[in-house]
């Protein structure tokens, strides 16, 4: 099953990124390949997580496949677990983790494991998300810089 992750430091603050990561309606602004996202359904739960149904859609070249996930926003813990749910895939497993680093300053983890159902699609498309995943991390610090202006190294 063909994996990614990366850890990237950032000299935004753990909530300011989780906050970015976890507007994902914004994904279509600014996310390599994204081309629509949409929530369903969010519920807040008793422990204090945020559970979203979204709607992505990635488009690279002629191919446009949507997917159906569950996000689970945990701002206490300062993670976000994206589950999947429906779609071209026969398993998908997303993780953020955003760890403290000083004032101002994070690390940013990103996991994703990902097998999709036909291999023709596996062939088309696992190229494109092996280079949409390389840039991810820098995209979001980008859209970071943005938002909330380019800060100095802690």
């Amino acid at each position: 099953m063909p994996r990614f992750s990366s850890k990237r430091r950032v000299n935004h603050s753990a909530a300011e990124m989780f906050d970015l990561v976890a507007d994902g309606e914004r994904y279509p602004e600014f996310v390599p390949f994204c081309s629509a996202l949409k929530i369903r359904q969010r519920i807040a739960k008793p422990d204090g997580t945020e559970v979203l149904v979204a709607d992505m859609t990635v488009s690279f070249k002629l191919i446009k496949e949507s997917f159906t996930s569950r996000v689970t926003l945990d701002r206490a813990n300062l993670t976000i677990l994206v589950e999947y749910l429906q779609g071209p895939f026969s398993k998908m497993e997303n993780r953020w983790t955003f760890e403290p680093k000083g004032e101002g300053a994070c690390d940013v983890g990103f996991f994703i494991a990902y097998e999709f159902k036909s291999r023709m699609l596996a062939m088309l498309m696992g190229s494109m998300f092996d280079a949409a995943f390389a840039r991810f991390s820098a995209a979001f610090e980008k859209r970071a810089d943005a938002i909330y202006g380019r800060q100095k190294p802690a």
